[in-house]
């Protein structure tokens, strides 16, 4: 079974202590760290940039996972990575050459994330699977926290599962929106082994919700 891991969203942490809030996690046993960019484009949100990300990598050593929900994601991807990410993920929906932007970031020296929206099909991510080491099914519409999980997507999950063994690849499958002691079940049943949760560890002590959900591991 592929290793499980609790990616924790900082969009939900308290920003007047964020550099408390990494290490609670971490401290909790997280290993990736959830970084959602939004530019009031691609998202109606806008989150943040380089600068906070920068400023953060030196309060922890763990996986900088950097999910990027902008237009024109090659444009950055560089400026991500010198910034300290070591995962970046683009959506399916901004690239209009897929294989290029995921090769910029592989030559980078980052591991490549691609995600789809709930309304995406799923489909649409397929060619570019050997390219990848992380495929990203959202389960709820992006750009704002604390939405509801959304069934529906759960059968992407499966069906990204059920395509690596398939094809005799290797990428994670992470699961982002919703994502709490309700649901998380239902998404590592289906095949899905990094689990992005922002307020259900945010919404109280970071280091025991977070405790909580990866007990279910």
């Amino acid at each position: 079974m592929r290793e499980r891991i609790l990616a924790p969203s900082i969009l939900s942490a308290d920003f007047t202590k964020l550099g408390e809030e990494i290490k609670r996690v971490e401290e909790a046993g997280a290993k990736y760290l959830h970084f959602d960019v939004m530019d009031g484009l691609f998202v109606p949100s806008i989150s943040f940039g380089m600068p906070v990300l920068k400023s953060i990598r030196k309060a922890s050593d763990i996986v900088y996972d950097v999910h990027l929900m902008i237009v024109e994601p090659e444009r950055y991807v560089e400026y991500f990575k010198n910034s300290g990410a070591d995962l970046i993920t683009v959506h399916i929906e901004t690239l209009k050459d897929p294989e290029a932007v995921l090769k910029q970031i592989k030559d980078l020296g980052a591991k490549v994330g691609l995600a789809l929206n709930p309304e995406t099909d799923v489909e649409k991510v397929y060619p570019y699977l050997h390219l990848i080491d992380m495929a990203l099914v959202m389960t709820v519409h992006p750009g704002f926290g604390g939405q509801k999980y959304i069934h529906d997507c759960t059968s992407k999950i499966a069906d990204l599962a059920t395509k690596r063994e398939e094809l005799g690849l290797d990428y994670d499958i992470e699961v982002d929106g919703g994502i709490g002691e309700g649901t998380i079940d239902e998404a590592m049943d289906a095949g899905a082994n990094i689990l992005v949760a922002g307020s259900s560890v945010y919404g109280g002590d970071a280091y025991e919700n977070a405790k909580k959900l990866m007990a279910k591991f």
